[in-house]
């Protein structure tokens, strides 16, 4: 067990307990989806949100900027999308004699990429080494972005009009993959009774600062993964490469994934080291998106992720 005490890693009453109460009350009934935001962001990773339009994907995006007070920057991606309106361009200025630089909306700590299955496969391929390295090569210079750097990603369903599937290149960059779905029917009457949440999300104040946000992500790789553990992590993922059901199995740094996403949920409860119940909990926002179904090109179904769990005995 880790020196570090429960008490120091434990963040009921704290600012995050108040986080996730007031994205809370501007996304409502989605308490669990919004956990899955925090957990992504402490983890250190990117998170991929799908589904239909108008379901919150984006006023849950700029709740959580302005909760963690951090800078934020918004792209709408569409078919004509650049790869420069992405990273930036350099402009010459003929005053100067010289070549200046202007930063794209990438050079932010919050970047929502709305609809990013809109834009073509070459436009979308800008953000790769963004997620990958935190830094972007423009023109030959490699400019690093802004710690924390998080990228949160919306797409519509893929059988819509005008959608470009994500490679698995890019969707392997994303630590978890979330569906916020319809709500319920008192959240949706309260919806309509309130006018929507949108306006109520600009109105946010921050209850962390930017620079909190390394110290929480430095907490939570330090919760305790026991090895029987991660024999259960490598057991699962070993198992995936065997399923019928998928084209291919999860890859080493899924299971990475996997127990840096366990981490993050064990650190939110509360604990100081990782259950199997942590791993159940966050396996298919990490796993889905990265597993492809046989049954066409369609990523794997809710199903059989819960079929594989069935499947491997816990320690």
């Amino acid at each position: 067990m880790l020196g570090t005490t429960l008490s120091a890693l434990k963040p009921r009453g704290g600012p995050l307990d108040f986080l996730l109460s007031e994205a809370g009350r501007i996304i409502l009934g989605k308490d669990h989806e919004i956990r899955q935001a925090v957990a992504c962001l402490l983890a250190g990773g990117h998170l991929l949100i799908e589904d239909l339009p108008g379901v919150g994907k984006t006023t849950l995006a700029h709740a959580l900027a302005r909760l963690l007070g951090l800078e934020f920057s918004r792209i709408q991606f569409t078919s004509d999308l650049l790869p420069a309106d992405i990273t930036g361009v350099s402009i010459y200025e003929r005053d100067q004699g010289s070549f200046r630089f202007l930063p794209g909306p990438v050079f932010s700590q919050v970047l929502l990429a709305d609809e990013i299955n809109r834009a073509t496969p070459k436009t979308q391929s800008a953000l790769l080494e963004a997620m990958e390295e935190q830094q972007v090569t423009v023109e030959g210079e490699t400019r690093a972005l802004p710690k924390p750097f998080f990228v949160i990603a919306t797409q519509n369903p893929a059988h819509q009009i005008g959608t470009f599937p994500l490679p698995e290149s890019q969707l392997d960059r994303f630590l978890m993959r979330i569906e916020l779905g319809y709500p319920d029917r008192l959240a949706e009457r309260a919806l309509l009774t309130a006018g929507g949440q949108r306006d109520k999300a600009d109105q946010l104040s921050a209850v962390l600062d930017a620079s909190e946000i390394p110290g929480l992500q430095a907490e939570v790789r330090k919760v305790h993964a026991a090895e029987p553990l991660i024999d259960y992590v490598q057991a699962l993922t070993e198992a995936s490469r065997h399923v019928a059901s998928f084209q291919h199995g999860l890859s080493p740094r899924a299971g990475l994934a996997l127990l840096s996403a366990a981490r993050a949920w064990a650190w939110l409860d509360g604990r100081s080291m990782v259950l199997p119940d942590d791993v159940q909990e966050v396996l298919p926002a990490v796993a889905r998106h990265r597993l492809r179904s046989v049954q066409g090109s369609g990523m794997a179904r809710a199903e059989d992720i819960a079929s594989l769990i069935r499947s491997v005995a816990i320690p």
